[in-house]
């Protein structure tokens, strides 16, 4: 029997799974998912119809939270851009050879509203 997951786990799990689903149904292909380094965690990695790569962070929140703490895009700062971009640097080294054109999105989920951001920062963040 396993404890269940603290809210904010399976909300995390909830919204990206959400974002997944959106993206391939907007064509995108799923490349990698909770893609582990030491310098970070990328949510989605993905490919688009151009075929460039989309490190894609998830943010969401429930709707009762969203109003007391800012929405879901707000919560990607700079330090979470920063640890992002080593994040994919990391990817980028370990997982492709031949390095495409790449572009950082963010998803943000505030309660039912689903929001995507393309290119929502770059590497000089």
């Amino acid at each position: 029997m396993h404890a269940p997951q603290p809210i904010t786990a399976a909300t995390g799990e909830a919204g990206e799974d959400r974002a997944l689903r959106y993206l391939q149904a907007r064509g995108l292909a799923v490349v990698s998912r909770n893609y582990r380094c030491k310098g970070g965690e990328i949510d989605l990695v993905m490919r688009d119809a151009a075929d460039a790569l989309v490190f894609v962070e998830v943010r969401a929140r429930v709707a009762r939270s969203t109003q007391r703490f800012g929405g879901a895009a707000a919560s990607v700062t700079p330090a979470k851009q920063r640890r992002l971009i080593a994040a994919a640097e990391d990817f980028l080294a370990r997982q492709v050879e031949d390095v495409p054109a790449c572009r950082f999105d963010v998803i943000a989920i505030d309660g039912a509203r689903i929001e995507w951001m393309r290119d929502a920062f770059g590497v000089d963040a």
